[in-house]
């Protein structure tokens, strides 16, 4: 079950940097929420997901 949720977390994490770095933003903007991302994991995530990604 534990390795589930890792599975689940790395996937999620995937997916953000994917979407960082497709989206429209400025380069800087994309190396500073990839590198919170990493600092934070999945919390970065969901910070992402609520300031950072343009609905």
């Amino acid at each position: 079950m534990q390795n589930l949720i890792y599975i689940v977390f790395l996937v999620i994490f995937i997916w953000t940097i994917y979407d960082i770095w497709t989206s429209s933003m400025d380069s800087g903007k994309k190396i500073l929420w990839t590198i919170l991302s990493l600092i934070l994991g999945f919390i970065g995530t969901i910070i992402y997901v609520l300031v950072g990604r343009k609905r």
